[in-house]
């Protein structure tokens, strides 16, 4: 974006990789940790703001960099060690006429919005009474309805008689799917024209771009020249636009009466901080870590700029491991009144307690999803004899997970890409005994896959698919989905918001089955449910013991227990190619994906996937990208940039990926096939929705595998390195794996780095609350 006035922007020949064993060393235990980006940084600041934006920043960022400022939406090589996202939301399109097909990003943007206020009405129901009959839905409402304004008057009774009854719902074919721009929750979809105009003008007036005017006036509502003109640093609420931006802003607005520590300037910055922390997984921020953050912007007294943020709703504050009633008392009174032992407290020393900051959103979500969790663990009764059907289970482990999910109405399953067979046995079993069962994956080909394993095409949907309504059974009368027993696989890609809003539409007495590998990367959304999950006992864990078979699941095994060891690769299943530069790396990468793999391995280029550490630098998927499109399908990109046959990634909503095909364009936009769905990319949308995918991040391939997997690791990108990026990277492929090579001794270092708990939540402390 353009800077704002007194602001600043931050932001030779290989060996023939045919005849190249796999031979990678495995370090010793004393050699140096190489720094890098961990799974929060990876999966919030390279995909997360990259889905919503069209753009990613890639990098090293943790927790305590979420002071540093806003990029204006371009990446920073990984070379630099650094980078920070540039914005997580995209706009409203202010659109308000009625589509008679809702996307199906469009849909579960609304039951994100629906949940989000079923949650803050009930949180405000439990102080006080329940009026009767507000339980009730349907016609028992309906006829609760009709009796009261009889008895009141309001009507008189034959009016109900005769009124002819709703008709019920009919489901629309999503094909072809007609994308709509993502809603940010809570955006005022009325700002017309006049306020766009509106606030066209203020920004002209403090020097800010014009091209905000629309994301304002569809973030901040019809009234955001208004809000802008009184609170000039509502502007830092923008995608893109950091701390310096608004600053300038503000001091063109406001002249002398702006200053550091004006409580609008620090309420903002607080809330900026979160919404980045938000960015790299945290649901919540250590108070230490904002006042530090807030010092580091010039602000004199943190403390009270924290307390007056607290009293002003701007955030909630938590304490870890606090009783309720002093939780509720630390809302009260702030976070310096949690970290300070009341005068009346026993003298006996007490260890510090640590206070937590987090936004709304998220902690509503993560209290939902933990109620939830609750409800369903103490709600399953006895509906079918199971013994059977876990006698004939195909495995032990299977038998072991049948066995379990009869008895439990929560379970989490663990295990790699061979274990998921066990839940496919488990759907089947359940399935045969008369169950409404059906399982659900991040992804369209993991949903594929699963369908397979299972032998129904029915028994497996995409998670996004089944909330928003496009795919799965549907909705029983009560609004729950229609099943009795769901399996969620790649479940370490549940973010809290999402597993809030699946666990809000599950009846009680369902069972809820939590299945995945907990050693990839985890969710781009905030949040870290499956492994909060796993670490609070919150109920029985099946571990499964099957092992990934070939080369490349010992290679992955390996890795997983922080081992990269040399395996046996009789097939060329597993390929190291090693490389100086990153030019190299690029050069060897089209020939693999060209030439190389097709002739030696027998997988065609339109099965190969390549994938690399960021989305910037001299090797990143844009510049891989566009060499992989010159040789494989080389064009003009008449259609904004794509020509028909070119792989695509779209984005039809924050954090997640489809990988496509474009089939043509036309007035109505980009017409693609994502994995067999026709879907329309309105002009306006493809440069922030669609991109080349013959090269992916890390993230963006997880849940998905392919016959062959080029993975790109040039010299500038070890920063970006960790033990589950390596993990997930190296377990893409089914048949092949060719790792082009350029980082030394950073790759083994970095599987044996341990992984750290890098995302902070609160998730596993509610859980652990609800069991005691």
């Amino acid at each position: 974006m353009t800077a704002l006035p007194r602001g600043e922007t931050p932001g030779s020949p290989a060996t023939d990789d045919e005849n190249v064993v796999a031979d990678v060393s495995t370090p010793s235990p004393a050699e140096e940790a190489a720094a890098g980006t961990d799974e929060a940084t990876e999966g919030a600041a390279d995909d997360a703001a990259d889905d919503a934006a069209g753009e990613a920043t890639d990098g090293a960022a943790d927790g305590s960099s979420a002071d540093e400022p806003a990029d204006d939406g371009t990446d920073s090589a990984p070379a630099d060690g650094g980078g920070t996202a540039a914005g997580a939301d995209a706009s409203a399109d202010g659109d308000t006429a009625a589509a008679p097909v809702l996307s199906e990003a469009e849909a579960e943007l609304a039951a994100q919005r629906e949940l989000l206020e079923r949650i803050e009405k009930r949180k405000a129901e439990k102080d006080g009474p329940i009026p009767a009959g507000t339980k009730l839905s349907g016609p028992a409402a309906d006829l609760l309805a009709a009796v009261r304004a009889v008895e009141s008057g309001e009507k008189p009774g034959a009016a109900f008689f005769d009124a002819p009854a709703p008709a019920a719902p009919r489901r629309t074919a999503p094909a072809p799917v007609r994308e709509r721009a993502p809603e940010p929750v809570g955006a005022d979809r009325g700002a017309g024209p006049e306020a766009v105009a509106a606030v066209a003008a203020v920004l002209a007036s403090g020097g800010a771009p014009e091209s905000l005017a629309a994301p304002a006036a569809g973030t901040l509502g019809a009234h955001a020249a208004d809000v802008l003109r009184e609170d000039p640093w509502q502007l830092l609420a923008l995608p893109g636009v950091g701390p310096e931006q608004a600053d300038g802003f503000a001091r063109a607005l406001l002249g002398a009466e702006c200053g550091p520590d004006d409580e609008r300037r620090t309420d903002a910055l607080i809330g900026w901080l979160l919404e980045r922390a938000a960015l790299q997984g945290h649901t919540a921020l250590d108070s230490a870590e904002v006042r530090a953050a807030l010092t580091g912007r010039s602000v004199s007294d943190p403390d009270a700029a924290v307390q007056h943020a607290v009293a002003e709703g701007v955030v909630l504050v938590f304490q870890d491991g606090a009783e309720d009633g002093a939780e509720e008392e630390a809302q009260e009174e702030g976070p310096e009144a949690a970290e300070t032992p009341a005068e009346d407290r026993e003298a006996a020393p007490q260890e510090p307690v640590q206070v937590f900051l987090g936004l709304d959103r998220y902690a509503l979500a993560e209290e939902s999803l933990a109620d939830g969790l609750a409800r369903l663990v103490n709600a399953v009764g006895k509906d079918a004899d199971w013994t059977g059907p876990a006698e004939s289970a195909p495995s032990p482990s299977a038998a072991e997970l049948i066995r379990t999910a009869a008895a439990h109405g929560l379970v989490a399953h663990t295990g790699g890409e061979a274990a998921r067979a066990e839940p496919a046995a488990l759907i089947a079993a359940a399935s045969g005994l008369g169950l409404r069962a059906l399982g659900t994956t991040h992804s369209a080909d993991g949903a594929r896959r699963l369908a397979e394993a299972v032998g129904d095409p029915s028994a497996a949907v995409t998670l996004a698919g089944l909330l928003s309504g496009a795919e799965g059974p549907g909705r029983d009368e009560e609004g729950a989905l229609a099943v009795d027993l769901l399996v969620v696989l790649d479940a370490p890609q549940l973010d809290v918001e999402t597993g809030a809003m699946l666990v809000e539409a599950l009846a009680d007495g369902t069972r809820l089955v939590l299945s995945g590998d907990p050693g990839v990367l985890g969710s781009a959304g905030a949040g870290r449910v499956f492994a909060d999950v796993l670490a609070a006992r919150a109920c029985p864990q099946v571990v499964s013991r099957t092992p990934d078979p070939g080369p490349i699941g010992e290679l992955v095994s390996g890795i997983g227990i922080g081992e990269l060891n040399q395996v046996a690769a009789p097939g060329r299943e597993v390929v190291i190619v090693p490389v100086r530069d990153a030019g190299e790396a690029v050069h060897r990468t089209v020939q693999l994906v060209a030439d190389s793999v097709p002739r030696a391995i027998g997988v065609p280029s339109h099965e190969t996937q390549v994938i690399t550490v960021g989305h910037g630098g001299s090797a990143g998927t844009r510049a891989l990208n566009e060499a992989l499109k010159q040789r494989l399908n080389p064009g003009p990109g008449r259609f904004g940039g794509f020509d028909p046959g070119d792989r695509i990634a779209h984005v039809p909503a924050p954090g997640r990926t489809v990988p496509g095909v474009v089939v043509s364009a036309d007035a109505e936009g980009l017409h693609l096939d994502c994995a067999g769905t026709p879907v329309v990319v309105p002009q306006e949308r493809v440069e922030a929705s669609v991109r080349h995918a013959w090269a992916l991040s890390a993230h963006q391939a997880a849940g998905m595998r392919w016959p062959a997997v080029v993975v790109v690791l040039p010299g500038d990108a070890a920063q970006g390195l960790s033990r589950p990026w390596v993990y997930t990277a190296f377990g893409r492929g089914e048949r092949h794996l060719s790792v082009v090579h350029g980082v030394d001794q950073s790759l083994p270092r970095a599987v044996a780095q341990s992984p750290a708990q890098d995302r902070t939540t609160r998730l596993r402390t509610l859980l652990e609350a609800s069991e005691g």
